[in-house]
Order: C-alpha cells, then structure tokens, then sequence
C-alpha cells in the first residue's frame, strides 16, 4: 500500500500543477509544485498509510484554492493584482473529473440545495447511514454521482484487501458442507485464517476496523453459538443438550458474524477517501 499513499500524493500535487497552467511562470510553478510537496512529507509524517494520507492532503484542501493563495502572495509582493484561476476550468480528482458549482446553485434556499446534493451525488446525507455504500455500489453509475469511489475502482485500488474479503465470505460458505478436516482444522476455519490474516495486514483500515472485521466469525461462533444454543435448550437442560445446541447453531452465527465483518469491512474500503 505504499505505492498508493505516494500516488495520492502525486495525484495532488498534480491538479495542483495543472491549475497552476496559464497562472504561475514557469519558474514560478515550479517553485510552488516544490515547495507543496516538500510541505505535504512535512505534514505526512514519513506515513505510508493511505488513509492518513488522505487525511493530510484534504486538511490541505481544494488545489486551485492553493495555487489561487500563491498567485495572491506573488501579486501582492509585486504590487500587481492576483490572476484568477480559471473557474469554469474541470478539476481533476484521481480519474474523475469534479466540476465546481454554478453560481445560481449557491443562491439557492439551503433546505432545496441541501435536498439536490443528496438526491444527486453531491454531499451525503447524515440521516441516511450508508448513503457512500449505496452510491459506491453503483458499478455502471456517473461517476460524478459516485465522487470517483464506485465498487469498480475500489477494487482496482485496493486487489489485496478486496481478495480478503472474498476469502471471508468463501470461509461461511464452506461450513454447511461436511469437509475433511485439515489436521486438526476444519477447513472454514482454516480459509477464515487466511482472509483474517490478510486483513490484519492490510494498510487500508485501521486497527478497530481490521479487529472488528476478523474477530466477528469467532465471536459470532462463539457468544452468538452460546447465547442462541443457551436460550433454545432452557434453564432446565443439561450440560450435554447445551452442547449439542451449540454446536447446532454455532456454524450459522459464523456465517452471520462473518457476513457483519465482511461488511463493515466493505463499507470501511469505499469510505476509505
């Protein structure tokens, strides 16, 4: 994943070359290129997380506003009036081309461009919780109602993570099947092993979201197995009527835990940005 942190940097540092065209000299783009990405390491820390990353380059904010703030400074120590960036100009962002607002959509009354932006793409709304999942699922959407984070290029950015994932979900299927033990393992034990593993590994959540992804099979199988087993043989039961109720149910909690992590995984991985 470091390759990825450092192509968000670069992606960067990019729009912000190429709104700087026909704004900055030459010697002055360069210099400001320069000096952005020599302040973005500063701020990163030495981090090669992408997450983090992200979050350093949006504290950075909109690029044509940075090189907007250069072209002011310079005009400024030269006593000249700052030249515009060009406004109707597409900014790009990753593959997606983001455009900025029409005028007559900021005059708008809040409560109708509030409505348009979470009906169309634009902001998600906090009423609705997993408003990115859904938009992000929309492999054949615009991508301009997507923000550039459909499922499609998710999984071309992140191979490793969405291979975890999948591994995950292969490990549930296999349990209601009568397999030949591996060793000592049975076999859904031992393919969640290998997706859990991947997931701990991974840069791309943090340490709650991988935890919480790769231990919900096991408490699934065992609280959800103890509690659903406990409560169908009663008080009354004996220790072996639990046992055999357990071990009843203890494979579905699996697969239901398994299903919960994979998805709040999922939902993690197309937040990520």
């Amino acid at each position: 994943m470091i390759e990825r942190a450092d192509q968000l940097v670069l992606n960067y540092v990019s729009q912000a070359a190429d709104a700087a065209h026909g704004v900055l000299r030459a010697d002055q783009r360069l210099d400001f290129v320069k000096r952005l990405r020599a302040r973005i390491e500063v701020e990163r820390h030495g981090s090669q997380n992408a997450r983090e990353v992200s979050k350093v380059l949006a504290r950075f904010g909109d690029p044509a506003a940075l090189v907007q703030e250069e072209a002011r400074r310079l005009a400024e120590a030269a006593g000249e009036e700052a030249p515009a960036v060009p406004a109707l100009a597409a900014q790009r962002s990753g593959s997606t081309l983001r455009f900025p607002a029409i005028v007559d959509d900021r005059d708008a009354p809040t409560g109708v461009r509030r409505i348009a932006e979470e009906r169309f793409g634009g902001r998600p709304s906090r009423g609705l919780p997993f408003a990115g999942l859904r938009r992000a699922a929309m492999f054949s959407a615009n991508p301009m109602a997507t923000g550039g984070r459909d499922a499609r290029t998710v999984v071309k950015e992140h191979p490793r993570d969405t291979a975890a994932l999948v591994i995950l979900v292969v490990a549930a299927l296999l349990v209601p099947f009568d397999l030949v033990p591996v060793a000592i393992f049975e076999v859904p034990v031992v393919v969640w092993a290998v997706g859990a593993a991947l997931v701990l590994f991974s840069d791309s959540w943090n340490t709650g979201d991988k935890l919480a992804g790769a231990v919900a099979p096991l408490l699934g199988y065992s609280l959800g197995g103890a509690l659903i087993g406990g409560l169908r043989v009663g008080p009354q039961a004996g220790f072996e009527a639990f046992v055999t109720q357990f071990f009843d149910v203890s494979g579905t909690m699996f697969m239901i835990g398994t299903g919960i992590g994979v998805v709040w995984l999922a939902y993690r991985l197309l937040d990520l940005n």
